[in-house]
């Protein structure tokens, strides 16, 4: 069967459902909706080199989908990424290696010399990913907690001098968030170093995210100073997701990230989210324990594969 590949029609509202329905099928850990998918294409900065691509079979309909761009903040110039999904009921049909061999030669054409891919840790994921010269580095594990059902630790008491606040409470400058998240950042396990230092960019990619819950966001403070955070993604319905929570160098080994997601959790549940989700790196032990105290499990694993593009 044909596969045509090409950009996402970013205003037409079947394409963008098109989109969510297969990363929804493909990758049900993550929060997606169709605001989102607009968002990525305007948000993203120009050096990015962005595109959304989506794989239709021969009766037009939209079976597959690609993220790809350059890592343009990375420190060592050449590297890209492309993250793509295949519905799982339309797999055999050649969109998988048609979306990705379009994704190559877009980076390619773009300068990329090292492609990043994140991969679902099963045999037929990682056997398409090999047989197209990937290789795999680094994994990293999706956790699941039923909200509704489970039964969350009581919330700690707060140390003398804490508080813990809503990120909605720095809406007229956010500026201390994006410093705390870029040093905790810059902590996390990772393939690709990044030069996180732009703020402007940090406020139309991250703090401009419509997904951001900014009343479940959580910012622990110590004598009025940011120290730790959890960040915190919704669907507007059910489903809640941990983006990242860190706490800065200073003021680890403190507990103040288990507070601050702790009282998230709880202001989760408070608001109806019955499901909540997050991935950390298989190796962040620290994350991986502090998960496992709230009752997170594994529900998938994925890893990092690479290619040398030219090689």
């Amino acid at each position: 069967m044909t596969v045509l590949v090409r950009d996402l029609r970013a205003t037409d509202p079947a394409d963008v459902e098109a989109v969510v329905r297969v990363r929804r099928a493909a990758l049900p850990y993550m929060i997606t909706n169709p605001e989102v998918i607009g968002f990525e294409l305007s948000s993203a900065h120009p050096a990015k080199r962005y595109r959304l691509l989506v794989a239709e079979d021969g009766r037009g309909e939209v079976v597959g989908t690609a993220q790809v761009g350059v890592v343009h903040d990375s420190a060592e110039p050449g590297r890209a990424f492309v993250n793509a999904y295949v519905h799982p009921g339309r797999r055999g049909l050649g969109a998988g290696t048609a979306i990705l061999r379009a994704a190559e030669e877009h980076l390619a054409a773009e300068g990329a010399t090292e492609v990043f891919s994140w991969v679902l840790d099963e045999p037929v994921h990682r056997g398409f990913a090999e047989r197209r010269g990937y290789r795999p580095s680094r994994s990293a594990h999706f956790l699941r907690l039923d909200l509704a059902a489970a039964a969350l630790p009581p919330l700690p008491e707060l140390p003398a001098g804490v508080e813990l606040r809503p990120a909605s409470d720095f809406a007229g400058d956010p500026r201390p968030l994006f410093l705390a998240d870029a040093e905790t950042t810059a902590d996390e396990p990772g393939d690709v170093d990044v030069e996180f230092d732009d703020f402007e960019d940090w406020v139309r990619h991250t703090w401009n995210n419509p997904v951001l819950d900014k009343e479940l966001t959580v910012v622990a403070l110590v004598e009025g100073e940011v120290a730790a955070f959890t960040a915190a993604q919704t669907d507007g319905a059910t489903r809640y997701a941990s983006a990242m929570t860190g706490t800065l160098r200073a003021h680890r080994g403190r507990g103040l990230a288990k507070l601050a997601k702790a009282a998230s959790l709880h202001r989760a549940r408070a608001a109806g989210y019955t499901e909540a989700f997050t991935e950390n790196d298989s190796g962040n032990e620290p994350m991986l324990a502090i998960n496992d105290w709230f009752g997170y499990e594994v529900c998938a694993t994925e890893t990092r594969f690479t290619k040398k593009l030219g090689a």
